[in-house]
């Protein structure tokens, strides 16, 4: 029998959530899924929806009742960070599943709540960390725990992107931590680059929050927000393992971020947008592989359907989350010196962007040795803060 496409919601549709409409229309003519309804505070033009000709979606500024009008059996929730919990609580009491853009909470007070949330309703959640679809992923992991690159010393992670000055125009919460009273942490190390250390600790095997032991942030900004563009951070597991991420949204140039494995006996890169895989040991040339990759809403479809494994449930991010938190309540980033950045001309047709000099190599340093900005020598980075959760 030919099963029934699951009607789907999208709660956030333009921006990133063109990517999630695009997404919808593959699997919805493969048949596996169908959109039901949008939810955005403007609705989608008819060019707009001109790829679902036909049966069109609904459209309402008022989720939970668009989700009831439309007998959704599962929900796309892509808008701004702070808003996540709510949304998906509202989900959760009427049993629609959920895939909830990453990261999935502002702070792990919500994240908790959360997760409470989608146990008691016995939904299924899925967050997503697209990464964590690639079959790299558990490709790494055999390969870790059959000793191809000798004992585990820890993990590295770079992040080098280019954003200018209208990458933080684009909405009102854009490079904030924060609304007033709420809560948003729109920084480097927890939204644009988050798979960066995502993916680092799911490579690790360490990504429950109870797998965190203490947290060192370093934040700093050359733009003129609120929030961190350019950042490391430390996260040093219960066993003891240290999982480093450098990035920065000030590039030199725009490159792929990429997690690198080291071991006493070699390592392992991988370019996780790419799928790519790179091994490099004792004793043996190095081996490089490209893998495929399963869709996370194709996932939670399939979970539904017949009871696959989802990819990336919510206890599978928790260790993500402490870092979030670390990062919300550390203090304020730190201004670069004028002298430690410069600008150049923006990647679209107008506006500028800020270039912190030397960022690119500096990041890349910090992957390779696990090292913090403050332990590499660069003049602007000061003293370490520590989080113990």
């Amino acid at each position: 029998m030919t099963p029934t496409p699951l009607p789907i919601v999208l709660a956030g549709a333009r921006g990133h959530g063109r990517r999630h409409l695009a997404n919808i229309r593959r699997l919805q003519h493969q048949g596996l899924v169908r959109l039901a309804g949008i939810c955005e505070l403007q609705p989608l033009t008819e060019a707009e929806l001109a790829p679902f000709a036909g049966e069109l979606p609904s459209q309402s500024t008022d989720f939970g009742a668009l989700l009831d009008s439309t007998g959704a059996r599962a929900a796309i929730i892509c808008t701004p960070i702070q808003t996540h919990t709510e949304l998906a609580l509202a989900a959760a009491a009427r049993g629609v599943h959920l895939l909830l853009e990453k990261p999935p909470a502002a702070t792990y007070a919500d994240f908790a709540r959360l997760s409470d949330g989608v146990r008691a309703s016995g939904i299924a959640c899925q967050i997503g960390f697209q990464s964590f679809g690639s079959h790299a992923v558990p490709a790494v992991r055999e390969l870790v725990r059959e000793g191809a690159v000798g004992t585990l010393r820890g993990i590295g992670a770079a992040g080098a992107w280019v954003r200018d000055d209208a990458y933080y125009r684009r909405a009102p919460w854009a490079g904030r931590r924060r609304l007033g009273t709420v809560d948003v942490v729109d920084g480097v190390l927890t939204n644009p680059l988050a798979h960066a250390v995502a993916t680092a600790l799911e490579l690790a095997d360490r990504g429950r929050a109870t797998d965190v032991a203490r947290i060192e942030t370093e934040l700093f900004r050359a733009h003129d927000i609120e929030a961190d563009d350019t950042s490391s951070v430390r996260i040093t597991t219960t066993d003891g393992l240290p999982v480093t991420a450098a990035v920065t949204l000030c590039a030199e140039q725009d490159a792929d971020p990429y997690v690198i494995v080291h071991g006493d006996r070699g390592r392992i890169t991988f370019w996780y947008k790419q799928d790519r895989v790179l091994l490099q040991r004792s004793g043996h040339g190095p081996e490089e592989t490209v893998h495929g990759r399963t869709d996370l809403l194709e996932n939670l479809a399939a979970h539904l359907a017949t009871g696959t494994a989802l990819l990336v449930p919510p206890h599978r991010t928790g260790a993500f989350m402490r870092v979030v938190e670390a990062v919300r309540t550390a203090p304020d980033p730190t201004p670069l010196p004028a002298d430690a950045w410069h600008t150049g001309p923006a990647t679209g047709t107008t506006g500028v962007r800020r270039i912190v000099r030397g960022i690119d190599a500096t990041v890349a340093r910090g992957a390779d040795t696990l090292s913090l900005f403050s332990e590499l020598g660069v003049p602007w980075a000061r003293p370490r803060e520590v989080s113990t959760p």
